[in-house]
């Protein structure tokens, strides 16, 4: 048969390497200058292909839709993107938290090891090739129009466009609009894996601190939705790092209500304990105003901050500090409370949330239910999961299926 994929990211590359291995022709198209634009800066450039985490715990890093993808994870499981890309010559590690690199810590390797297999596999590739719309005849997907004029007709059409975020990259929706033309829903489309706007003003100051181990708990008018361990940041504009990008993927039922991002500086200790080497810390420094008191316990930076949240006067000297208001710095080291105002946009975020309505997806082979011969895998199906390698999972695994099939 002749397959027409229409993307050349992640998922793209995935199902025209399986395509082409059970046997068809196929065609890739990718309207950039190159193959996987996104894939190579994911990572920060590193490329975090997958998580070498039990096969079941992948579903619980999904946030959409995670029942949809049982055929998808077990017929491709993490273990087999790994072996596959061990044979396509790109050797890879595992670091903190099961994130799977390549060795070499460059995601153009990954792409090259991609780009071997299509070769191999005699996939043709149409770079700088935009296609403008899908071909439809009694409910069978049958061609693509390209926007040179010309059409180009085959038996199967694969869409692995991707969603909307790094737009810079060629993510800019075309796939949602195919879907929506051939009758297809697509859910409500929002950024996601994408940093936190802050009320408070103190982010400002602490700007470019980078807290590590630290708990952190998302709040929707008080009651506690997302819980998370790791590593943040602050910058001008609020905050960011993974326990905040991976937390964002979870307000998106949370809109109107008051959202809290509560932060536990300490989170290794118990109140109790921490009140201890507060207390202790405090025995060395009696004569010292509380100001210069906090030294051993926190990044310089963050000082005047919690100064200022605890309420107790910074040339208070520390022989003179209550036990109430001690304990009221502990609290503060427990509990730091941000209100979150929204998030940034697509600019920033890593993937979206929302997509092609999965309801009109067949699980097991990605094909459409409307469309006979049509098919969607990766960013531009509503799936997405938290960071940590998971998203391109999703990419490998419904790329995969849709090749096959």
């Amino acid at each position: 048969m002749k397959v027409i994929i229409i993307g050349g990211g992640a998922a793209g590359m995935m199902a025209a390497y399986q395509a082409a291995k059970e046997g068809n022709q196929v065609l890739l198209y990718e309207k950039n200058e190159k193959l996987g634009k996104k894939l190579f800066i994911t990572g920060k450039g590193r490329c975090n292909v997958t998580n070498a985490c039990e096969i079941e715990e992948l579903f619980d890093h999904v946030v959409t839709n995670k029942e949809f993808l049982y055929s998808g994870f077990y017929s491709f499981s993490n273990e087999m993107v790994m072996e596959l890309f061990e044979e396509l010559g790109c050797p890879l590690k595992v670091e903190r938290g099961n994130r799977v690199f390549p060795v070499s810590d460059h995601s153009s390797n990954v792409i090259s090891a991609l780009e071997r297999g299509l070769k191999a596999q005699h996939v043709k590739v149409f770079l700088n090739t935009k296609v403008k719309g899908l071909i439809i005849k009694e409910e069978h997907a049958c061609g693509v129009r390209l926007e040179s004029g010309d059409t180009v007709m085959g038996d199967k059409i694969i869409v692995t466009t991707g969603g909307m975020s790094y737009q810079a990259t060629g993510s800019t929706g075309d796939g949602y609009d195919f879907a929506k033309k051939v009758g297809h829903k697509v859910t409500k489309l929002t950024p996601a894996l994408v940093p936190f706007q802050i009320r408070e003003d103190f982010c400002q100051k602490l700007m470019g601190l980078s807290l590590r181990n630290v708990g952190v708990t998302l709040c929707a008018d008080g009651k506690k939705v997302y819980e998370d361990f790791g590593e943040m940041l602050f910058t001008h504009f609020g905050i960011s790092g993974p326990v905040v990008l991976s937390a964002s993927s979870y307000i998106r039922q949370y809109q109107g209500k008051e959202l809290k991002f509560l932060i536990d500086l300490k989170p290794a200790l118990t109140k109790e304990q921490l009140d201890h080497r507060v207390l202790k810390d405090f025995q060395q420094v009696m004569n010292k105003d509380f100001g210069n008191s906090l030294d051993h316990l926190l990044p310089k930076k963050l000082i005047p901050v919690v100064i200022q949240l605890s309420g107790i006067p910074e040339h208070k000297k520390v022989n003179e500090i209550t036990k109430e208001e001690r304990q009221q710095l502990v609290s503060v080291l427990k509990r730091m409370e941000l209100t979150i105002t929204g998030v940034r946009g697509f600019k920033e975020a890593i993937i979206t949330q929302g997509g092609v309505d999965v309801k009109e997806i067949n699980p097991g082979t990605m094909e459409s239910k409307k469309i006979r011969g049509l098919y969607f895998a990766g960013e531009v199906l509503d799936l997405d999961a938290v960071t940590g390698g998971f998203n391109l999972q999703i990419a490998w695994s419904t790329g995969y299926l849709a090749g096959m099939n």
